[in-house]
């Protein structure tokens, strides 16, 4: 499924190599819950996927984990900004903003985190628009 969603997408991304049950298990066990069907689907097909410069549009599972967990834990930025533990970060803007779901409420909907304001502002209704529309500009940060 989601390799045909990517494939419709108006630039060049590059598929990794799908993650292994392991990897997820290990994620999820990180993360402290589940992660949605659709986004484990996404890893199954695709350990990440990458844009045409190398960013990362989607963090493998290992990523995911070790920056949610980073984030999560960092005893500094807990002073700084509300907490994290609600979002699921699964990719970055490359300004130091955060694209992040809601990790407890079965919802698609795509947020971005804003780094200097501690802004979490709706950006795309599922994944893959948020894919279509960061791609093509849609999305203005």
């Amino acid at each position: 499924m989601w390799s045909e969603v990517v494939a419709a997408l108006p630039s060049t991304v590059v598929f990794q190599a799908p993650a292994s049950e392991s990897s997820l298990i290990r994620c999820t066990t990180i993360l402290g819950h589940p992660l949605s069907t659709d986004r484990a689907a996404l890893l199954r097909e695709s350990n990440g996927i990458e844009g045409e410069y190398g960013d990362g549009l989607i963090w493998s599972a290992e990523r995911i984990a070790s920056e949610n967990q980073s984030l999560r834990e960092d005893a500094e930025l807990a002073t700084l900004y509300m907490p994290f533990d609600p979002l699921l970060f699964f990719a970055d803007a490359g300004n130091g903003d955060l694209f992040v779901f809601l990790s407890r409420i079965d919802r698609p909907d795509v947020f971005v985190w804003n780094h200097e304001d501690d802004s979490r502002t709706w950006v795309a209704p599922s994944l893959a628009k948020h894919l279509e529309w960061w791609l093509t500009g849609q999305i203005k940060l």
